[in-house]
């Protein structure tokens, strides 16, 4: 048991076993996302097209969100906008620090997920006025209608990543502790 406590403490808050694999996923999730909005602005004309009806229920329409998820908080200056950065930027450090002692393959692409997708969105940061989102879901009846939040790639990476690590953490068992 002591062996076993020993080698816990040696364990890196920076590399593991698997951060070459979460590392993987989160570059192929910031990848996919990055491709899709500047195929969405660039080759399909988003903005010039404005609303683009993909199934009864699904739309792409172009909206910047200045804040974080959901809308909430939006930062028009550039103060708030370098302050929800470097926010980011200190969740994704704890992520990885997190992803450095993973313990399985799905925690790892569960953390590699939300980092990739973390890192997809503050990339939007850097150089448009916010995150771009695009997919609206929605269901309208002859009696009432309901519209989700509009969202992006990097946004359906994160909340799998999420699904993924609450699926380990009450079903899997072998979920590494956040540090």
């Amino acid at each position: 048991m002591a062996d076993a406590a020993r080698g816990q403490a040696r364990r890196s808050y920076v590399w593991g076993s698997l951060s070459a694999y979460g590392l993987v996923i989160a570059a192929v999730a910031c990848a996919f996302d990055q491709a899709a909005k500047f195929w969405l602005l660039d080759a399909f004309d988003l903005p010039g097209r404005g609303t683009v009806p993909v199934t009864p229920f699904a739309e792409l329409v172009l909206t910047w969100n200045t804040g974080i998820s959901y809308g909430l908080f939006p930062q028009q200056g550039p103060v708030g906008q370098w302050a929800l950065l470097a926010f980011k930027a200190a969740a994704v450090a704890f992520l990885w620090a997190w992803l450095a002692r993973a313990s399985s393959r799905l925690t790892a692409a569960a953390l590699g997920l939300i980092v990739g997708g973390a890192l997809g969105n503050a990339i939007d940061r850097l150089h448009w006025p916010g995150v771009l989102d695009f997919v609206l879901l929605h269901l309208d009846t002859a009696t009432w209608s309901f519209r989700w939040y509009v969202f992006n790639l990097a946004d359906v990476a994160i909340v799998a990543g999420v699904v993924g690590l609450l699926y380990e953490s009450v079903w899997g068992g072998s979920a590494a502790k956040a540090p």
